[in-house]
């Protein structure tokens, strides 16, 4: 049976809109809803065009059992995935869904990690500090930012000449790569 993949996401949806991509002619998995903390964000408009389910919530609709949480039982997706979503994500969501909730971090955990770490202000930090590489995290999500068991990694190598915008872009382009097979990796080990 097809597994069920909701993602949260609070921006342009890159990463979103690849995920989507690369399930669609799978008989895995399929993202069934996109859900984001943004009405404006052009994640949503990349969700619909690819005709899945894609709506936005408000704060206390994810942090009440009566909003998001109520709509994520009805859905009982296999795995929840954020990319690129910067709302920390609610204890009464990951208690109901175990091991079920990742998220992708743009370098290389534990470093660069934390609240106000994500985007252009890893890269801009890892640039500052003359980091010889830098790379990807894939990992579980718990009760605090980029503190989750690491599933896995995948580095880069930097030269002096980069900036936060070229650092930017080899991370992106290992997010395209990898993020989607690892989630397949996942919920094929979940019993696929």
């Amino acid at each position: 049976m097809e597994k069920r993949i909701v993602i949260f996401a609070s921006g342009s949806g890159t990463n979103t809109q690849n995920i989507i991509e690369y399930f669609q002619h799978s008989n895995i998995a399929k993202v069934i809803r996109v859900l984001s903390n943004n009405k404006d964000a052009k994640v949503l408009e990349r969700a619909k065009a690819l005709k899945t389910k894609a709506s936005s919530f408000t704060k206390d609709e994810l942090n009440t059992e009566e909003g998001i949480l109520k709509t994520l039982l009805k859905d009982q997706p296999d795995l929840i995935v954020l990319a690129g979503f910067l709302w920390k994500f609610p204890a009464l969501i990951i208690k109901e869904f175990p091991n079920k909730v990742i998220n992708i971090h743009p370098a290389l955990l534990p470093k660069y990690g934390g609240k106000g770490m994500y985007g252009k202000f890893v890269h801009e930090a890892v640039v500052a500090n003359c980091e010889k590489e830098t790379g990807i995290t894939i990992h579980y999500v718990n009760e605090d930012y980029d503190e989750g068991a690491i599933i896995f990694q995948k580095k880069v190598a930097l030269t002096e000449e980069d900036t936060p915008e070229t650092v930017g872009q080899k991370v992106h382009q290992l997010e395209y790569e990898w993020f989607p097979k690892i989630i397949k990796r996942l919920l094929i080990e979940d019993g696929g």
